[in-house]
């Protein structure tokens, strides 16, 4: 881990905030602290709001879940709703789905992963590849993309629009949808709708062998600086099938160290907490996940395309399987470690969605009339999926009467907090240390954090955890005139001369 998480005495030294990040799902910061001679002593990311879903839907009933963690996030409601489902799955006692509805929940989950992938590099991600870092902020966005390359921003409308209808047709909605309901779903595909989406599939697929040349071509321009910055070595976590190949919606807990090397493998999900551990630090809303056998300092690890890449035997899908093999050459036989790989790899999953929405749209079970399935009812229900931005975990224990008691939510992005944290803090360290900063220097963290296509809304859920200061401010003169302080350990103190906030920041 980086020496630059907490600084001695930070109180001498000047604060400069990158608020807010740019280009990002959700609200967050970087906050750098340097010394007189712009020397970085301290890097961390913030999130600047709190959701507290694992607390509010105490008391709520079993089955109102699967909708209700939709509201989450706008971006990514289908992964937090399947998850829940598969969760609730178990409440119900259904141990196994029918064809039917294991194969539009699929539909459903692909349908996400190639609308969002599509909107993060399409809409955000794209202009740290089409424009050099000095380019003016004003031109460096997708307003940039739109007026210089009308055909990839033509590609990633269309693309995502794409995706949204997949979810339409399975889930009920584009955004917050009611498909999947305890024990399977409540509805299949009709005819219609399969031929509406059959005329279009092979243009995406099309489409997502084109962004992928896009990426190789980034590469191959500037191979060192794509090799090197933001890099880190870390563990890597993800579900596999039992076969080891790539599966974004249901297989065992797969981990590996940054040398390739398999620490658990094929692990039922359900038993994550006897792997996994989960640290709070004062400083941060998000919680710091890390594998418990390696302990806090070494155990943390990354999820999401890259982990997935690096972590699968194959990919069941052809042209996709073809990308992995060429993807995997980097590393010489060891896990591509490179930060700015996730776009490749982000890619080569845009690519598999694409292939396997058409393999699901041709299966005649999408048709089928046996779509729920229940069993004896149980008091715990954990639920994990392969969400665009990772692993995500979703556990619930229900009373006698079926009401939500207790909930602990693992998102995707809070699994990559200490990956991004530590991402950021070698940018800074390396390429803007000893340096005047200035907003394209700036920029360069911002795109260390972008390569992970953070969820920042999801992933606050450490309650009742954060300090916070409370201030009453006299209107007129904007005099503190009283002030109330929450340490990390739940201590309340009354402040009349309010501390500073840096040390909060």
């Amino acid at each position: 881990m980086s020496n630059l998480e907490t600084a001695a005495r930070p109180e001498y030294l000047c604060r400069i905030a990158i608020d807010p990040l740019s280009r990002v799902e959700g609200h967050g910061k970087v906050t750098l602290l340097t010394d007189k001679d712009h020397r970085i002593r301290q890097a961390r990311l913030h999130i600047v709001e709190f959701r507290g879903f694992e607390k509010f839907i105490q008391g709520r009933p079993y089955w109102e879940v699967p909708v209700v963690v939709q509201r989450l996030c706008g971006i990514c409601p289908v992964s937090h709703h399947l998850a829940a489902a598969k969760a609730v799955d178990q409440l119900v006692g259904a141990q196994a789905l029918t064809p039917t509805a294991e194969k539009i929940r699929r539909l459903m989950h692909y349908g996400q992963t190639l609308q969002s992938h599509a909107v993060h590099f399409f809409h955000l991600a794209s202009p740290d590849f089409l424009f050099d870092f000095d380019d003016p902020a004003a031109h460096r966005n997708v307003g940039g993309v739109m007026t210089d390359y009308p055909d990839i921003a033509r590609q990633g409308v269309r693309l995502r629009k794409y995706g949204q209808e997949v979810i339409r047709v399975t889930a009920g909605k584009r955004i917050h949808g009611t498909g999947s309901v305890p024990g399977g779903v409540n509805k299949a595909l009709t005819l219609q709708e399969r031929n509406e989406l059959l005329a279009d599939i092979d243009l995406m697929i099309q489409w997502g062998r084109g962004v992928l040349k896009l990426v190789k071509q980034a590469y191959q321009l500037n191979p060192g600086y794509f090799t090197h910055f933001a890099t880190i070595r870390s563990n890597y976590l993800g579900l596999v099938r039992a076969d080891g190949a790539l599966d974004l919606y249901h297989g065992g807990l797969r981990a590996r160290n940054e040398r390739g090397e398999i620490l658990f493998d094929h692990l039922d999900y359900r038993r994550y907490s006897q792997v996994l551990r989960e640290q709070v630090k004062p400083w941060s809303y998000m919680k710091f996940p890390f594998i418990n056998s390696l302990g806090s300092e070494q155990g943390w690890y990354r999820v999401g395309p890259l982990a997935r890449i690096n972590n699968c035997d194959f990919i069941p899908t052809p042209l996709a399987e073809e990308e992995r093999r060429e993807f995997m050459a980097l590393g010489d036989g060891q896990p591509v470690h490179m930060t700015l790989a996730y776009h490749w790899a982000r890619m080569i999953e845009l690519l598999h969605a694409t292939e396997a929405i058409k393999e699901l749209l041709l299966d005649p079970d999408i048709f089928g009339e046996e779509r729920v399935v229940r069993g004896e009812m149980a008091r715990e229900g954990i639920g994990v999926i392969e969400a665009p931005r990772g692993t995500l975990f979703h556990h619930y224990r229900i009373d006698e009467d079926g009401l939500i008691e207790k909930a602990n939510l693992i998102v995707s992005t809070t699994n990559n907090n200490q990956a991004m944290n530590e991402s950021i803090r070698q940018v800074a360290e390396h390429y803007l240390d000893g340096k005047e900063l200035t907003e394209p220097l700036l920029n360069q963290i911002e795109v260390a954090v972008r390569a992970y296509d953070p969820c920042l809304s999801c992933a606050t859920h450490a309650l009742g955890r954060m300090p916070l200061i409370v201030e009453l401010v006299e209107e007129e003169s904007g005099t503190v005139m009283d002030s109330l302080a929450r340490d990390a350990d739940g201590t309340v103190r009354s402040e009349m001369s309010a501390p500073s906030r840096s040390g909060f920041a």
